[in-house]
């Protein structure tokens, strides 16, 4: 009998023992790689790395480009934490219903979060453009030429353009993942407090909303770390951070130092604030979403 389970703990460790290896490789050494990497002054190429501790750390923090930095991510996750959720909860309880064409409408929301980053940065680059791009022409075409402007190449709109840009790719996930959750609530509760005499309003805030507890963990923590990394896509291929780093995010910036300006323990260091700056917000909020589900 020792032996079978013996046997059978082998096999089940063989079974899992790829994934663990690929798990290991391509996530563990680079992460602990990047954080030895963020202790050292290293230009990204020569075989010498000189060990300063938590100079880089220190530097970012002095550094006034610092402050604009995390102030452009600060305004982007807080945006992103409103009017996607917002917008995509409305979307997935318009498109719970038994609507002609429910399922058109579901991809044609969702597809803009498919695409990749830089594709939706250089469409929305065209968009913005002031000479051929849609938006000015559209404003032309109304007569309200006096607003027509180069829309990313001015610190006052190129931030506001941005923030469109990466929320008209952000509504289509979570509209997706509260669909899915709305459609897991038995249809009993709601009958139940009908009878009871709740109207749709009471039944949406005090059934729906308790119901979606785990689909917004989910969505909320995906939105900060697009906050944080994946909305570099978009800022890279529309503005590169400009002008004048009005538009600089924290992802962006981290890729100028590590690899334009040849400060890859910087860059490192970057990468580490980020991590941490999301885990600081993502871990206390699961805590609480799904303490009592």
């Amino acid at each position: 009998m020792d032996f079978k389970k013996r046997n059978m703990s082998l096999k089940r460790l063989l079974f899992i023992l790829p994934a663990l290896l690929i798990y290991l490789v391509f996530m563990v050494y680079p992460m602990v790689r990047s954080l030895i990497i963020s202790l050292h002054k290293w230009d990204g190429l020569s075989p010498e790395m000189n060990f300063i501790g938590i100079k880089n750390y220190i530097d970012f923090f002095k550094d006034p480009v610092s402050y604009t930095v995390l102030k452009n991510n600060l305004l982007l996750m807080i945006v992103l934490l409103i009017v996607p959720v917002i917008l995509g909860l409305v979307l997935a309880v318009a498109l719970n219903k038994k609507l002609p064409g429910r399922i058109v409408y579901r991809t044609i929301y969702y597809s803009p979060y498919v695409l990749p980053m830089v594709a939706v940065g250089l469409i929305w680059s065209w968009i913005y453009d002031p000479m051929f791009g849609a938006l000015n022409s559209i404003l032309k075409s109304v007569g309200l030429g006096q607003y027509v402007q180069g829309w990313l190449g001015q610190p006052s709109t190129a931030f506001p353009a941005i923030l469109v840009t990466i929320i008209w790719r952000s509504v289509g996930m979570p509209m997706l993942l509260f669909l899915a959750g709305l459609q897991d609530i038995s249809p009993q509760l709601y009958e139940s407090a009908e009878i009871d005499g709740a109207n749709k309003f009471q039944q949406f805030i005090y059934i729906t909303i308790p119901q979606l507890k785990q689909s917004f963990a989910i969505v909320i923590s995906l939105l900060i770390v697009g906050s944080l990394k994946q909305a570099f896509g978009i800022v890279y291929a529309m503005t590169w951070g400009g002008p004048g780093r009005s538009t600089q995010i924290l992802s962006v910036w981290m890729y100028f130092n590590t690899f334009l300006y040849e400060k890859a323990g910087y860059g490192s260091a970057i990468a580490w604030i980020m991590t941490i700056i999301a885990m600081l917000i993502i871990i206390p909020y699961i805590r609480i979403m799904t303490k009592n589900t």
